[in-house]
This record gives C-alpha cells, structure tokens and sequence, in this order.
C-alpha cells in the first residue's frame, strides 16, 4: 500500500488524468450504447413463470407492455355523453396513430369487452392502450406523447378528468434532476468542513467519490447490456457509493491530517495514511463486496445483476480512496490543515494528537455504567425491532405513488369506479389437448366466478391453434392485499386441482400478485441459506483480522441487531404508512419481496465498516498493553469523534435520496439511514463497548491450536509515532483484565 501512495504522489498528474479518463470513457461508452436495464422479476419454474412462458408461446404479440387511459365525467354526466365520446374518441385515435403503439381498445365499441370498459355508474371509463415492446424498453418521448395527447382531451373539455396508468406511463414521472445526489452531496461537504475547518481539505473525499461513483453508474449502465441489472441499480450503486466513498476518504484524509499535525512530511504523511487507514479502507470494502456478492447464493439473475452493480461500485469507491485520494493530497500540501492549525503548527512545532472533550468522557462513562448502558441499548433495538415481525412483502404498485401522480390518480380511479382488483388481474392460463379440455376450461371459468373473492371471471380466450387457454380473473381486492394473495393460493390448491380432475390439461395462475407471491416464496426459503452464507464469510475475515472468537460472533449479533431495526423503521414507514404521504413517499403499502436480500448484503457490509475501524484500534491498544479495560477506552475515545462523522455523512446522504421520486430507492434511503445511526451511535458507542467492558480479556480469546493455523494479517498498522496519550485508569478490575488477558494469551 505505501508503495502504491507514493507512486500515485510522485505521478499525481498521471494518476488524476487516468480517473478522469475512466470517467469520460465511461461516460462516452454508456451515452453510445444507452440504458439496458430489466425489471424482470419471474423466477423460472414458479408457477406465474410457468404461465408467463405459456402466455409468450401461445398468445404472440402478448409482449408489449399495456397502460390504461382513465377519465371520469363531472356530476350528473355519463361517460357516454354524445360531447364526451366524441372528444375521447377523437383522443384515442391520436394515441393509436403515434409511434410505439401497438393497439387502443376503448370502451365505446359494440362488443360485451367495450362495454365492461365503462363503470357500473357511467362516469368512469377506461381505455388499454399496448405499447409495442415491454414497459423497459419503451422510449420516455414515446410515452410522453400518449400522455399528452390523452391529457389534450381532459384540457378542452371543463371538468373531465384524465389520468394514465401502467409501467411505461410512469417513466414520464421519473425525476430528471438527481436532486437527492446533489442535496447528499452538499450535506457532506459542509459536516467535513466543519470537521475539518479546510475547504480544501473537506473538498477531497467528495471529488474522491464523484469520480469513482460516477465512472461505476456508467459502468452499470454498461453492463445492463451483458446481463439483467434492474433499472434501480444504478441508483442504489450511486446510494452506497457516495456513503461508503465518502467515508473511506474521510477515514484515510483524518489520519493524514494526523500525520501532519505530528509533523510529517506531506508525502510522508499521506503515505502513512494510505498504509495504515488505506489497508482497514481495503479491508472494509472487502467486506462489503463479500456481503453483496452472497446475493449469488439465491441464484435469481434479478438479484445477479444488482450485486455485481453495487459490488463495482464499491470496487472502485476503495481503488480512488488508495490511489486518487494521495495524489490530491499531495497537491494540496499543507492546506490539509485549517488556518488555525497551521499557525499553531509553526509556532508551536509538532505535537501528538489527544484525544479530548467529549469522546474521552464519554468513554470513560461507558467504562463506569456498562450494565446500564447495554441494557438501554438493547431495549432500544428490540423495541426499533418489533414492527418487523409484521413485516409483509409482495406488490407495491402505483397505488402506493404519490397522491399527486398521473398514475396513482388513475389507479384511484379505477379502483373506485370498477373495484380494487381492476388494477391487478389474475391471468389463468391452461394448455389443453383435445375437446375435453376445452370443455374442461369452459367449466374452469364458471368455477373462478363462483369462488370466493373473486370479483368477475371473463369467458377463456383460446389461440388459434386452440392449445391454449387464458382466463382474466378480477379479484374483489387489491393486488397488494393479502387477501389477494390468499386467492392466489386458494386457486392453485383447490379451484384448479377439482377443475382438472378427470382431464389433461394443465393449469398455471400468473399476473403481478402471484408473480410477486412467488418472487417472494423462492427469497424466504433461499433467505436462510444466504444470510448464514454473508454472517460466515464476514465472521472468517474478522476471526483472521483480530484473532478472536468473540470479536466476529459479537459482530454478526450486532449485524443481524442492526438489519432487524432498520427494517422495523422500514416497516413502520412504509408498510404501515407512519409519515410516508407527508414524506411524498405516497400510501401504506407491502416491501418489495427483494427488498431483504439487498438490505442485508449492504446493511452487513456496512455495519463491519465501523466494526473494523473501532476494534482495529481496540486491538491495537489490546496487543501493546494487555488491559482490556484501557483498549475498549482508548479505542472508543479515539474513534468515535471520526466514526460519527462519518455516520452523520452517510445518514445524510442515504436520507436525500428520500427526495429521488422512486418508492424502492426511498426504501433503501430510510433503511440505510436508520441502520447506520442505530449502528454508530447505538451500538458501536454504546452497545459494544459495553459488552466488551463487561467480558473483559474474554474478548481476545483464541484456542491455542487454531491461533497457530490461522494466516496472520494486520488490518491498521501503528502509525509511526506516539499515541495519543489518554491516561490509563488502573483499578483493581483492570489489572484483573492484564492479568487474565495475559493467561488467555
């Protein structure tokens, strides 16, 4: 590492110009080729799987992705007046001669479909308008046009309403701006100046991660082209990027300050940064990536793609902190320092930096109340914890959008004129073989309209081979409810094995529910496998890192601590609507069914981040002295000030992409910022200090015969000079701690 600093200092020139090329390069390549994300999230071999491939082989054309048009009638108007049809006629004709669509089917046809097409009350109406290609792929200026066209109608005639729904609809709803990027942003520039009193100084780590979190978005970009990466990644790689990157080069700028407030040489001092700070910044992305990657135990190319998204991302987060970060360091010089510092450096020479103030009262506090504070903190994440044991997770649709959306208003509306499960039919689809099927799905269909919670069942549609059968089936609720979800199961465990009793056909049910349902039912039954996967892999790095069987079993309870309140907060926001409208984060409804499996990876790989900057100095202190007591102390003391400024960043950040307009990015914000302040400034200043207080020189314990087979590798070595020098408070319990510390040993 500290050769690799003072390459990238003596060539710092070079060293910028070959990020800056990368991130043009990227940039050109992404902007050539152009965006490629999926939002695919059919499991093969599921049962919705099963009749979506049914659906594609039987039913050609069935691909594009279909939107509707809405309008109500003012009062005391029917949606069928003469001046109304007309003006929606003439509406629906413009949508249907632009390009990119494929068909309209409205409601003032002569057939049974058109009619059903207007409520039973004659003021709502709604038109499918089919796109022709899926909802990812179609072009936003092609979506555009139909919603201006359908909104032309609603603005020439007084008090029509009309609204438009679907997947393609709401990338007109996208936000343009990256509002929630910059605001993040200019929150962690002013708490690193604040920290630091340098402009230049607080400058550095957020250059630092722009360069390397913009060259991976348009890497990801990129490589939506070779495999599935779902079109949030890019925003959930820029999420954690701009946290983890940010942090990195806060950690490594503070102990090059360090070094020059002891009177280090620049060059010296940023390479000692590099090789001490750089080697735990290395070892902390390692981490994180190692936790992203165990997405690929679940074996869902959903999920694939955004692990290698987000795992690039920090890849390339670590490689600017250790190569770009020194050659900006060493262009600055000296104004690393503030003003202040540097006129006291020079009159009054170099000095060691103690730690003071709060930090060490604090850690002294911790030390005298351990009980006390560990069982605040407990109670604390157990009661954050609780709502998770509600946690429901299926389809979060439009109808959770803001109330102020096209979409959401168009949902409403469809919901309120022809009931809840308009916005989400069942399609049941069977493969026949012979007549007797298809009298077979005749009777099939008159089965779904007697069922239970079924609102109406249309007759089957077969293909023209007449192989294949499709069957809409409404449900009376919602297609996030539960009670949907229970029909879904209902259907497939009783209506469909009595219907095809006595024939060969076969029958699968599909649509957004049971898609979601089983999306879910494969992430629940994998999730077990992949969380002991991630708790593993993290535990080996921490037992080679510390050598210590209680450091990594500590540290995954903590984990597994963190994730549960995090999603508790997730929950309660979200799922149960506490705040959500007046956050613009629309209504209450479940999380998404991947939600757990990527809050996980990351919410792990972050919580060892601060794992491994706080006991690294522990550790530190534990190897020269003995005395678990002045470890757990100094260790606190000198870290906490730089962990909970580098919490407070990332809280900001994570909590700005609230305002990125996309429900499932805001997810992630809340999550990640719940996490990281329960995890900083519950757990690592509290929590862990306290029960390391409280095990004494148990913390450091390894049996004999696997200290001797374990590889040894030094995470954070000593930085060359004193430490800062916090007096050592030698109690009776403390010598205790040497004496026993030093037998374990």
């Amino acid at each position: 590492m500290a050769a690799l600093a003072r390459w990238c200092m003596r060539h710092r020139l070079l060293a910028v110009l070959i990020w800056l090329l990368a991130l043009g390069g990227s940039a050109l390549a992404a902007g050539t080729a152009g965006a490629a994300f999926s939002n695919n999230y059919e499991v093969p071999g599921t049962e919705s799987g099963k009749a979506n491939d049914l659906l594609r082989e039987a039913f050609h054309g069935q691909g594009g992705d279909t939107n509707t048009i809405v309008w109500r009638a003012p009062d005391h108007e029917s949606a069928r007046t003469p001046d109304i049809e007309q003006r929606m006629t003439r509406a629906l004709d413009t949508v249907a001669a632009l390009p990119g669509v494929g068909s309209v089917e409205g409601p003032y046809g002569t057939g049974p479909e058109s009619a059903a097409r207007i409520s039973p009350d004659g003021r709502t109406a709604y038109a499918v308008v089919t796109f022709d290609r899926p909802g990812d792929a179609v072009p936003e200026a092609q979506a555009k046009a139909v919603v201006a066209a359908a909104k032309n109608a609603g603005t020439e005639a007084g008090g029509l309403r009309v609204e438009l729904g679907g997947r393609a609809i709401a990338l007109t709803e996208a936000p343009t701006a990256h509002l929630a990027e910059v605001i993040g942003v200019a929150v962690a520039a002013l708490v690193l100046f604040l920290a630091f009193g340098s402009l230049a100084a607080s400058l550095l780590p957020i250059a630092t991660a722009l360069v390397s979190v913009g060259t991976a978005y348009f890497g990801i970009t990129l490589l939506g082209h070779a495999m599935p990466v779902a079109d949030f990644a890019p925003m959930l790689g820029t999420l954690v990027g701009l946290g983890v990157g940010i942090d990195y080069a806060l950690f490594i700028v503070t102990r090059h300050r360090k070094g020059l407030v002891r009177g280090l040489p620049v060059e010296e001092a940023a390479e000692n940064a590099v090789a001490t700070t750089g080697r735990a910044v290395v070892f902390a992305g390692a981490t994180v990536c190692i936790a992203l990657l165990g997405m690929l135990v679940l074996r869902l190319d959903f999920l694939d793609g955004v692990a290698i998204a987000a795992s690039v991302t920090v890849v390339l987060t670590v490689a600017a902190s250790v190569t770009l970060l020194p050659a900006l360091l060493s262009w600055i010089g000296p104004r690393a320092l503030s003003r202040r510092e540097r006129r006291r450096l020079a009159a009054e020479g170099p000095r060691p930096e103690q730690a003071t103030g709060f930090a060490v009262r604090w850690s002294g506090f911790v030390e005298r109340h351990p009980k006390l504070l560990g069982a605040v903190a407990t109670v604390v994440m157990l009661v954050l914890a609780l709502p998770t044991l509600s946690l429901h997770l299926g389809t979060s649709d439009q109808g959770n959008n803001p109330a102020s959306s096209t979409t959401r208003q168009a949902y409403d509306l469809l919901a309120d004129g022809f009931g809840p499960g308009t916005n989400g039919p069942l399609t049941v689809v069977a493969r026949l073989d012979g007549a007797g099927d298809r009298v077979a799905v005749e009777a099939l269909a008159a089965a779904l309209r007697d069922t239970k919670g079924v609102a109406s069942a249309g007759p089957a549609v077969l293909n023209r081979s007449g192989d294949t059968a499709v069957l809409t089936v409404v449900p009376q609720s919602a297609p996030q409810s539960r009670a949907t979800s229970d029909l879904v199961d209902t259907l497939r465990e009783e209506v469909i094995p009595r219907a095809g009793h006595g024939n060969s056909m076969r029958v699968h049910v599909g649509g957004v529910t049971a898609g979601y349902d089983d999306f879910a039912e494969v992430v629940i039954g994998k999730l077990p496998l992949f969380v002991g996967v991630v708790v593993a892999l993290g535990c080996v790095l921490l037992l080679l890192a510390f050598r210590s069987i209680g450091i990594p079993l500590k540290a995954a309870v903590m984990n597994i601590a963190a994730v549960a309140s995090s999603f508790g907060v997730v929950v309660a926001v979200f799922q149960w609507g506490w705040g959500s409208e007046l956050l613009g984060l629309g209504s209450a409804g479940p999380i998404e069914p991947f939600l757990p499996v990527i809050m996980v990876s990351v919410l792990f790989g972050l919580s060892m981040d601060y794992q491994v900057f706080l006991v690294s100095r522990m550790y530190e202190e534990w190897l020269e002295t003995g005395d678990n007591r002045r470890a757990v102390r100094v260790g606190l003391a000198e870290t906490s000030r730089v962990i909970n400024s580098a919490a407070v960043i990332m809280i900001s950040v994570f909590l700005a992409f609230v305002l990125s307009g996309d429900r499932i990015i805001a997810m992630f914000g809340i999550a990640l910022a719940a996490a990281v302040a329960l995890d900083a400034f519950v757990l690592r200043t509290l929590l862990v200090p306290a029960l390391m207080h409280l095990l004494g020189g148990a913390n450091w314990w390894l049996p004999a015969w696997l200290d001797r087979r374990l590889p040894r590798i030094s995470i954070e070595p000593p930085d060359r000079g004193p430490h800062a020098p916090l007096p050592a408070r030698r109690t009776a319990a403390s010598g205790s701690d040497s004496e026993s510390a030093t037998a374990a040993r």
